[in-house]
């Protein structure tokens, strides 16, 4: 049987309002042990930053991290699935769009989770080197 996305994706999702600051979702994500956060307006999803963000559209760029918001920078090209899509759906979606992670929401647009490359990789392998480095906990 076909598994579905909210069997494999990761719940609960970090997100940050649109005018945090670069430096507090740096702390955000930090804290919480990812590399990414989604960026919300009063509850809706707007776009998703990435550590790579913050790299490439802020320190790059020398932006003041205390200064810009997550608005200025995140990627607000976005892709979403739902939780009772198959994985099969979310993998094709990643490929096709060279995405890395995949919000997922529930038909009336609640955040419900994130689908991952390491997400995938786990159903996929259990035992490969990149389910083992994904569900290792962070060393910080």
């Amino acid at each position: 049987m076909t598994r579905q996305v909210h069997e494999v994706m990761t719940g609960n999702p970090v997100t940050v309002e649109k005018l945090t600051s670069l430096a507090e979702a740096a702390r955000v994500m930090r804290d919480a042990g990812i590399g990414d956060v989604l960026v919300v307006d009063e509850g809706r999803l707007r776009g998703i930053l990435t550590d790579r963000d913050l790299v490439i559209r802020a320190v790059a760029e020398n932006r003041d991290p205390a200064d810009t918001t997550v608005q200025a920078i995140c990627s607000t090209e976005l892709f979403t699935i739902k939780p009772d899509d198959h994985v099969e759906q979310a993998i094709d979606l990643m490929r096709r769009h060279a995405l890395r992670r995949l919000p997922v929401q529930t038909e009336d647009g609640e955040l419900v989770g994130v689908v991952t490359l390491g997400d995938l990789e786990v159903e996929r392998d259990p035992g490969s080197t990149l389910a083992a480095i994904s569900a290792a906990e962070p060393d910080t």
